[in-house]
């Protein structure tokens, strides 16, 4: 049996703190190392894949950034295209037609020799220049019930067109009807540069019978015989499509002897003939539009046939020219009824133009 002092020095010595040993110590150290990487290593990843989201979004924008300049390039290719195919297109019409005009026959007046510069000199073997200015008047058209005066002075129109209305006295009655100014339809005015030439001639339905290099050889036998009015020649162009063809004579005036006849005996399996014709280019040059109004002309509008054209027209013809009616001396009158309509024409002494 344990005597009670025994028990005393064991509880005293079970209730002391117990010293760590060194191996001990270094083990709950690593633990903590342990734990601070762990986290460390969280904190690597997080940044890490936040790089990887950050550099995702980068190469997705500079995809579409690129996807973006493609669709541009390949737009910018298109509008380009499309701008070449325009101009191009639009030269193509320039060469086919420039003008569409109904130009009456009339006869030519020259008015004097054109030399090309100070260096020019008489030269044979130079095409023959014609250049024709072409000038179309202007005009309006004058509807049924209206009435254009032109006067001889500018100042009795400008007094006239001051009137909001004028009274007109009729056999049986009279007539209020409006001045007004007017303005007339867009005119244009061109050269024509017209370039004969003395050496070629154009030759036309040529029949496709023979291959080209033998049809040339042919055409240049032809035209080589004096006896039909033909001379030495220098070369031969053929187009078997269209059958046409030029032929150049060494020498000048040939080619317009032959051009006044019209037309040719061709020598080829049997005799052909065709039709020849002087060989020009021409260009449109100074091509200029103008639209103007007469300083002299006055419409009167909103008449009433209240007599037949004539005698009406005399009324007005001698209501405008009383000076108490602000009137004065009329240069022409021309009125139509009702139901009517023409163009009325205008020379340029009597309009005001604006280019």
């Amino acid at each position: 049996m344990r005597t009670l002092g025994s028990l005393l020095k064991v509880t005293e010595g079970s209730s002391k703190q117990r010293n760590l040993t060194p191996i001990e110590m270094s083990s709950i150290t690593k633990m903590d190392n342990i734990e601070d990487a762990k986290t460390e290593l969280k904190t690597l990843k997080a940044k890490v894949e936040k790089a990887d989201d950050i550099k995702a979004r980068m190469v997705l924008e500079k995809l579409e950034e690129d996807e973006a300049k493609k669709k541009a390039q390949h737009e910018m290719i298109a509008y380009v295209q499309k701008q070449e195919s325009c101009q191009k297109q639009f030269r193509q019409q320039l060469d086919i037609v420039q003008i569409y005009a109904q130009i009456p026959n009339t006869d030519v007046k020259f008015l004097a020799r054109f030399k090309e510069g100070e260096g020019w000199r008489d030269d044979s073997c130079k095409s023959i220049r014609g250049v024709f200015t072409i000038s179309q008047r202007a005009a309006m058209l004058l509807q049924g019930g209206q009435a254009l005066i032109t006067f001889e002075e500018e100042k009795v129109a400008h007094q006239i067109l001051k009137l909001t209305s004028c009274r007109v006295s009729c056999e049986s009655t009279t007539l209020d009807v409006k001045p007004k100014g007017i303005a007339l339809e867009t005119a244009v005015k061109f050269e024509v540069q017209v370039d004969v030439s003395r050496k070629e001639l154009k030759v036309f339905n040529i029949p496709p019978s023979l291959p080209e290099e033998r049809m040339k050889d042919r055409l240049e036998i032809s035209f080589s015989r004096p006896t039909q009015g033909g001379g030495e020649v220098e070369n031969v162009n053929y187009n078997g499509n269209t059958g046409t063809g030029i032929i150049t004579f060494l020498k000048p005036g040939v080619a317009w002897r032959l051009a006044m006849k019209g037309g040719y005996k061709l020598n080829l399996e049997s005799e052909v003939n065709v039709v020849v014709r002087p060989a020009y280019e021409y260009k449109l040059e100074k091509f200029q539009t103008s639209c103007g109004s007469s300083k002299r002309t006055i419409l009167l509008e909103d008449i009433d046939d209240v007599e037949d054209e004539e005698d009406l027209q005399d009324h007005l013809e001698i209501h405008f020219q009383k000076p108490n009616n602000a009137g004065g001396e009329i240069e022409s009158i021309k009125y139509i009824s009702k139901g009517k309509a023409l163009q009325a024409f205008f020379s340029e002494d009597t309009m005001d133009i604006t280019d």
